[in-house]
C-alpha cells in the first residue's frame, strides 16, 4: 500500500509483511514435504486445498525469490534389448537386399522380422509383447504377450506362425541382438524349420534401424495406461485383448 494513500498506518504495512511471510513459509513447507517435486501448479493446489487463498502465479514469484525450483525426475522405461548376454550372435542377412516378391512366409529365401516391446498396466506393472511379421505384406503373423520377458515370449508366436503357414526352408528369421532371440529353444525350433536367423549388426546394437520393419510396428501402439479405471489394459488378461485389437488394425 503506497504511502500516499489515506488508508496507509503503519500496521498494515507490517500486517501485509507477515502475511507474505507466512505464505512463503506454507509454500516452502509444501515444496519440502512432497521432496522437491512439485512445481507452482501443485503446490497452488496444495495450498487451495488446504483453505489458504493464493494464486499460482504469485506461488510462483515466491518460489523464484526463494530460490526453489522442482525438479523433474526420469520416468522408468523398460529395457527390451539385452545385447550383453554373451550367448553369441547371428550375421546380418538383410543388409543390401532386397524386398520379398512373394507373400505369407511360403518361399525359399522369404523373412520375417521380429521385436519385444513393453505395454504399462493400470496396477503399475509391465506386460511385455513379441511380435513376428511377414516382411512382404508387412503382416502380424504370431505375437504372444508374456509378463516375464522370457525366451518362450519369442518362440511361442514363432512356432505358432511356422505350424499354421508351413513354410518352405530358408525362411530369414530376423531380429535385433536380444538373448531372447539366441535362447537354446529358438535355436532347436529354427534347426528343425530350416530356417536361417539373422540379426542386427554388433555397431548399431541399441540402433533400431538395423531392425526398423519390426520397430515400426510400435509406432501406433499406445504406451500409456488408459486413464480412470481399468478398461483397456487395466489387467494382464484384458492386455492380451487390446493388443490383439490392436495388430488387427495393424
Amino acid at each position: 500500500m503506497a504511502r500516499a494513500t489515506p488508508r496507509y498506518r503503519r500496521g498494515d504495512r507490517y500486517q501485509l509483511t507477515q502475511y507474505q511471510t507466512n505464505k512463503q513459509q506454507l509454500v516452502e513447507q509444501v515444496f519440502v514435504q512432497h521432496k522437491r517435486r512439485y512445481g507452482s501448479r501443485r503446490i497452488t493446489a496444495e495450498l487451495k486445498e488446504q483453505g489458504c487463498v493464493v494464486g499460482r502465479h504469485q506461488v510462483r514469484r515466491i518460489m523464484k525469490q526463494i530460490g526453489l525450483q522442482a525438479i523433474e525426475p526420469r520416468s522408468f522405461v523398460p529395457r527390451t534389448t539385452n545385447s550383453t548376454h554373451g550367448k553369441g550372435y547371428w550375421s546380418n542377412l538383410l543388409l543390401d537386399q532386397p524386398l520379398p516378391k512373394a507373400p505369407n512366409l511360403v518361399c525359399p529365401g522369404h523373412r520375417a522380422v521380429s521385436d519385444i516391446t513393453y505395454l504399462p498396466l493400470v496396477n503399475g506393472e509391465w506386460a511385455y509383447l513379441a511380435v513376428w511379421m511377414d516382411l512382404y505384406s508387412r503382416k502380424v503373423v504370431g505375437w504372444q504377450v508374456g509378463e516375464p520377458m522370457k525366451d518362450e515370449l519369442v518362440v511361442v508366436p514363432l512356432r505358432r506362425a511356422l505350424q499354421m503357414r508351413q513354410p518352405a526352408p530358408g525362411l530369414v528369421t530376423h531380429s535385433d541382438r536380444g538373448g531372447q532371440y539366441v535362447s537354446a529353444a529358438l535355436k532347436e525350433l529354427i534347426r528343425l524349420w530350416h530356417s536361417r536367423p539373422s540379426m542386427s549388426r554388433a555397431t548399431v546394437a541399441d540402433d533400431p534401424y538395423d531392425n526398423a520393419f519390426a520397430e515400426s510396428l510400435w509406432i501406433g501402439l499406445p504406451k500409456q495406461p488408459p486413464k480412470g479405471g481399468v478398461s483397456g489394459r487395466g489387467s494382464f488378461s484384458e492386455c492380451g485383448r487390446c493388443t490383439n485389437r490392436n495388430l488387427r488394425l495393424h
